[in-house]
């Protein structure tokens, strides 16, 4: 979030100048701003972890949201979303602050993390699916008609955040 809401033409990466477009995003690269402020005034180590969605066990936020959708089985009409997008299990996470902790030079960069292994919205639901026992029913259904259905019910940012590209270089 703090890199944007969605790639223009690239992945991000940890050297593109920051542009956070929600309140969210915004909160988050002013907490950074702070401990980087802090850490010249009084000799803080911090290192910046930018990751994508996190997902597992027990993750939260839009994962979690996700996850209650798949457990649904319900037929959902977004098996024609062919974007890209990066995304980080939350062992993985785990495992990269632990690396950030131990090696002496993390301190003071940023890192976008990922599990390099870039995925649609449509492949990443049909595993969740999948994962909790159940068939995937999902309907292909053309983006710009499900961008205008839901902007009918205000809920077109929706479709904007599931299809578009977000990948992490």
């Amino acid at each position: 979030g703090v890199n944007g809401a969605k790639n223009l033409g690239q992945p991000f990466s940890e050297n593109d100048i920051p542009q956070p477009v929600n309140l969210y995003a915004k909160s988050k690269f002013s907490a950074e701003q702070g401990l980087l402020k802090i850490s010249e005034e009084f000799g803080l180590e911090v290192v910046i972890i930018r990751p994508p969605l996190v997902y597992g066990k027990g993750a939260p936020g839009s994962f979690g949201s996700l996850l209650k959708l798949a457990k649904t089985n319900l037929p959902l009409p977004l098996g024609a979303i062919h974007n890209k997008r990066s995304f980080i299990s939350i062992d993985n996470l785990i495992d990269f602050i632990v690396t950030c902790i131990e090696h002496p030079l993390a301190e003071g960069n940023t890192f976008l993390v990922s599990d390099d292994d870039d995925v649609s919205t449509t492949v990443f639901i049909k595993s969740l699916i999948k994962a909790s026992g159940k068939t995937p029913y999902l309907i292909p259904v053309n983006v710009s008609l499900l961008r205008f259905i839901a902007g009918l019910a205000g809920k077109s940012s929706m479709i904007d955040n599931l299809s578009c590209d977000l990948q992490i270089d």
